[in-house]
């Protein structure tokens, strides 16, 4: 029996329609595919964009330190008009009363060094007196680099070094940071922060003084270390021991 017109069309329409189904199919697998790839780039394998950051509480020990005259008003703000002109916030840092918790960024890690710098090399703290820092082979604690190179001051730094009791920590408080302290090291000279001969040493000596007065843990104390030192040294094999 031969086939009709009929025949035909209904078997063209078939082959048309299952072409049409097909390609329906493909874009589908495309628009899935396309769908699957950005979620992934953007919620899996994407570079995370959140910000790194450090809180500390910081009260008004700027405050403190400049009417103690280790950060002289002028000294620091001709510095930083060099670089760039202090934000509000940074001012609030150096010179407010009512800071609270304050954060460590990316951009404020600089200037924040400094701070705890100064503070780590002014706090009274026997660390400073009987640790690596008084050996007689270096020649006195005035010839290295985190206290000669402190230059922000009134007078001669030396007057400041481990002078003022800015906080005063517990025996237990103590033992801790000493013993967190030998354990800590920084990548641009290879010391440990018991031996603060230079700023980034300094300052993580001062920032740990803060946190084990604010009643860390030897746990968090070592995690505060790595967030600073990420900070700091954003890209070990181009840093070095100055801001």
């Amino acid at each position: 029996m031969g086939r009709t017109c009929y025949d035909y069309y209904w078997y063209f329409n078939f082959l048309h329609i299952n072409f049409m189904d097909q390609k329906i199919m493909k874009i589908k697998k495309i628009i899935v595919f396309s769908v699957v790839f950005v979620l992934i780039i953007f919620l899996g394998f994407a570079p995370s964009s959140t910000q790194k950051t450090l809180a500390i509480y910081w009260g008004d020990l700027g405050l403190k330190m400049v009417d103690a005259g280790v950060i002289d008003r002028e000294k620091v703000e001709g510095l930083y008009k060099e670089r760039y002109n202090l934000s509000e916030k940074d001012k609030e840092i150096i010179y407010g009363n009512h800071n609270g918790d304050i954060m460590i960024t990316s951009e404020n890690s600089g200037m924040m060094l400094n701070m705890l710098w100064a503070f780590g090399l002014a706090n009274k703290n026997p660390i400073l007196e009987n640790g690596p820092m008084m050996d007689s082979r270096y020649g006195g604690a005035e010839n290295f680099a985190s206290t000669s190179g402190w230059t922000l001051a009134k007078g001669n730094v030396m007057d400041h070094y481990s002078m003022h009791k800015f906080l005063i920590l517990t025996s237990e408080q103590q033992i801790l940071v000493e013993k967190v302290t030998k354990n800590v090291y920084r990548p641009c000279c290879k010391n440990s922060t018991y031996f603060p001969d230079c700023n980034h040493g300094m300052a993580m000596l001062g920032l740990l003084e803060l946190k084990a007065s604010q009643g860390a843990n030897e746990a968090d104390m070592y995690k505060t270390a790595l967030e600073a030192n990420d900070l700091w040294f954003p890209k070990v094999e181009k840093s070095g021991c100055s801001v």
